[in-house]
This record gives C-alpha cells, structure tokens and sequence, in this order.
C-alpha cells in the first residue's frame, strides 16, 4: 500500500527531505518522500508537476487550487502542518475525495510569543527607538504598560488563550471575540465585536478571514477604538482593510498597525505596509524550533492515521 508523499513545507525543505529525521515515521512505513523545492514556497505550475503520482503531501502554506487537485490522480490526505487550511480549495478536495487534516494547535506558542512580542514593541515604541539611535538620534517616547491597557483578542482559540494568560499575569485587561466560544477562563470577558473595539487600547487578529472575502477590520471598527490604539495581525493579511489603516493612522487612532501576515511572500509594500508607524515581521509567528517541531510531528502523524487508517 505504501506510495508517495509529497513534502512542500519550508521548514521541512530547506534541510534534506530524504534524510529529515521528522520525516522518519514516513520513511519507516515503506513511504517515498518527494520533496517541493528546497526552503522556498513552491510555484503553481511547480506544484502541478509534483503532483502527479503522490498518494500524501503534507503542505506548507503554499495555495492549493482546484487546477493542482485535478493534476492529483492519486491523492488522498492532504497534511497541514498548520493549524488553517483556507490557502487550500477545501470543495475541490471534498469533490475529489481528498481528505485534509490540519496540525490544530502545534505552533500557538510560537504565534502567541510573537503577537506578544508586537504587543510589548508597539506599546514601548521599540523598533522606532531602535531605529533613530542607529541613526544617531535622540530622542525618549513615553510608552505604556501592560497594565494600562485593554487587549482585545478576536478568535480565542488556542493561540489566543496563550495570550490573554500572559497579559493578565502582566496586570493587564482582557476582553474576547469568538462567534464559538461561550465560556472563558477567569479574567477574560467575552463580548461581541463592537465592544471589543470600543474598550481595546490593543487589538490582536487570531481568527480566520471571513468567507466572503471581506475584511473583518474596516473603517467602522477602527473608528471605535480609542485613539492611540495599537492592532496586531500574526493571522491573516486579509483580515484588514489597509485602506482604513491609512485613515486611523492620519487621525492618530491608531499608533501602530505589527503584521505578520502577507498576502505574498515577500510582500508588496503598500502605502500601509511601509508606513514608518507598522512593524513588520516576515511569517516567523510560527517559525520556532519548538513549533516547527511539534506541527511537523503532528502532519506526520494525521497523514500516517489517514493513510493506514490506525
């Protein structure tokens, strides 16, 4: 039964696939590794190449189109080693038979590390003063605790969690959105959207976009927050509208838009994305040792359960 398995993920490629030994459990079930190519995201047409003959491929965040299942005689499991599967057309792969399995909650630490890391930056103005005293300036921005302030978290799933448990042990506030949730550990109050945005002096993304494709941080959520407020997106870049970034930021309501989440990698630096108030980070929310692992171990682990069906 054992066939081929397609690895696409970068962390995963940009060592030996052949010899990764997170791979090992593949390998010792009689499974070929085909792997994408090395520490990069694969192309489309790239892709449609690979696909041919894979029985399994555990993917990366690269866009998994209809065009590419089609190519995909053979396949049947698609692994994330993520916790989303919106960069993968999820009713081609239902129409095909193709099951996808997702790493649920392998790399919320690193995420969670990360949005608090932007917290922490945005609120003492970090990455600004780093930069004027490399450029011979001086100059001292009066920041703000974490206890000044309310964080509001939109998706409170596991990465989210991680973040509210470290800002309350900060003294801080925590309120959360979550259309899923209805009950939260002490100290977090859950409340609808609007509200979140009203009280939040910080918001963090840790939610999917929204089906239909719109963003679901526009000019009437901004325009709820306080002014100097601070937004963090370790999520997804179409989340947010950067149109109403540009706005918040001229009428001071917001003082620093931290994203992680590009809708290319790299990205197109737009009005907002090199904007001397947003922080950028290229995708490193879940590029840690530790998570890379642990969502690696557990594609491996979905694709041979899906596979051999133990």
């Amino acid at each position: 039964m054992p066939g081929k398995i397609l690895v696409t993920p970068r962390s995963l490629t940009a060592e030996d696939a052949a010899t990764h030994p997170l791979l090992e459990p593949l390998r010792a079930a009689g499974f070929e590794i085909v792997s994408g190519p090395a520490g990069r995201q694969p192309e489309a047409a790239e892709l449609r190449d690979l696909v041919g003959d894979i029985d399994g491929w555990i993917a990366g965040v690269e866009p998994i189109d209809a065009e590419t299942l089609a190519a995909a005689g053979n396949l049947r499991v698609i692994s994330r080693n993520g916790a989303g599967a919106d960069a993968i057309d999820l009713a081609a792969a239902t129409a095909r038979g193709i099951r996808v399995e997702t790493a649920r909650g392998a790399n919320a630490r690193g995420v969670a590390e990360l949005a608090l890391g932007l917290i922490l930056g945005s609120l003492r103005q970090i990455p600004a003063a780093n930069t004027l005293l490399h450029e011979g300036g001086w100059a001292r921005t009066r920041g703000r605790e974490v206890a000044e302030v309310t964080v509001g978290i939109v998706g409170f799933g596991a990465i989210g969690r991680h973040v509210a448990a470290t800002i309350l042990q900060l003294g801080g506030r925590v309120v959360a959105f979550d259309p899923f949730v209805t009950e939260a550990p002490e100290g977090v109050e859950l409340v609808n959207l609007a509200t979140l945005f009203r009280v939040s002096n910080v918001v963090t993304l840790h939610a999917p976009p929204p089906a239909d494709g719109t963003a679901l941080v526009g000019r009437d959520q901004l325009a709820l927050l306080p002014t100097g407020s601070v937004l963090i997106n370790t999520a997804r870049s179409a989340l947010v509208d950067h149109a109403a970034v540009l706005d918040a930021y001229a009428d001071g309501t917001l003082t620093a838009y931290a994203v992680d989440a590009f809708a290319t990698e790299p990205p197109v630096l737009d009005a907002v994305l090199s904007h001397p108030q947003t922080l950028l980070t290229p995708h490193i929310g879940a590029f840690t040792g530790a998570s890379t692992q642990r969502a690696a171990e557990a594609a491996v682990e979905n694709l041979l359960a899906a596979l051999t069906g133990q």
